[in-house]
């Protein structure tokens, strides 16, 4: 039969946590507003508990032991998950119905978010919480109903269903296109060319459907977020290659000019990401609305 083991305080893991984050008990004591004494007899409270010595005390510092390693990231994973559970229930209030979503950031600022307003209007009750991620990721442990993943039809432990393909399109600001008049699809490689860094291929692809077409086309400046070229972009910095979503304000204001279509070959398109199982009511009722907000289905 498993032993009932009782479980370290919050203090004692918040302690520890702290201490292993800095490698020190006086950082430690100082972001906890605690004494550096009261740190130590609280990580000496988990080791006599645990029965293993979880610092190695070198000169007037501390270093992780083995053992210290192992349980430091338990604990950062099992703390972070319970101040997630808190603040959905905090953010749930007295409704007790909560959406969670997650998005990728530069979609969810520009795409999602304006949006969100019209499904949260006939729905009083329920309250929303919107988390910005890149990557797939474990949407059980996060607590995450829905999530809007772009790449390939690969999420490990979750279901996917399409929403809607990337357009892309090459674009520049009136002030470049003055410096840099494009009477032809070649003209464009001319111009000073902008890059994601993650998206580097995108020149060579529209490159390509230009027959004879001369230019250095990874040369340029490069960028870590979509938000980042939007910004250069508009600013004349140099032409970009950006999804028709990401851009839908400064197309319709005229802070960017569409000037072709690029096709990037890779076959990847948005698709929304759910856990396994029964959704909830307020997670499809969402699925159906987000649905409706795309222009083109895939």
């Amino acid at each position: 039969m498993e032993r009932d083991i009782p479980i370290p305080s919050i203090s004692v893991l918040r302690c520890f946590e702290a201490a292993a984050k800095h490698q020190s008990f006086t950082a430690a004591a100082e972001e906890l507003g605690l004494t550096q004494s009261g740190v130590s007899r609280q990580v000496k409270e988990l080791e006599e508990q645990i029965g293993a010595t979880l610092f190695r005390r070198e000169g007037r510092g501390i270093r992780l032991t083995q053992a210290g390693k192992s349980l430091a990231d338990s604990v950062f994973s099992d703390l972070s998950r319970l101040r997630r559970t808190i603040s959905q229930a905090v953010a749930a209030g007295e409704t007790q119905e909560l959406l969670t979503i997650a998005a990728l950031p530069t979609f969810a600022t520009r795409w999602l978010v304006p949006r969100l307003k019209d499904f949260k209007e006939k729905r009083p009750n329920l309250d929303l919480m919107v988390y910005s991620r890149s990557e797939p990721f474990d949407l059980v442990e996060l607590g995450v109903d829905v999530a809007i993943h772009f790449g390939a039809n690969d999420w490990p432990g979750a279901k996917l269903s399409p929403l809607c393909p990337e357009d892309l399109v090459v674009v520049a600001s009136p002030a470049l296109l003055e410096a840099h008049p494009v009477t032809e699809k070649s003209d464009i490689l001319e111009m000073p060319l902008l890059h994601m860094t993650s998206r580097a291929h995108l020149w060579k692809a529209f490159h390509k459907g230009i027959p004879g077409a001369d230019g250095h086309v990874q040369m340029g400046s490069y960028f870590d977020q979509f938000s980042l070229v939007i910004a250069a972009a508009v600013s004349g910095m140099g032409a970009a290659i950006l999804p028709t979503y990401l851009i839908e304000t400064e197309l319709a204001s005229g802070a960017l000019v569409s000037l072709a279509p690029v096709r990037d070959g890779s076959g990847h398109n948005y698709y929304l990401a759910t856990p396994p199982g029964k959704l909830s009511p307020s997670a499809a009722e969402f699925l159906t609305w987000v649905r409706g907000q795309v222009s083109r289905r895939v």
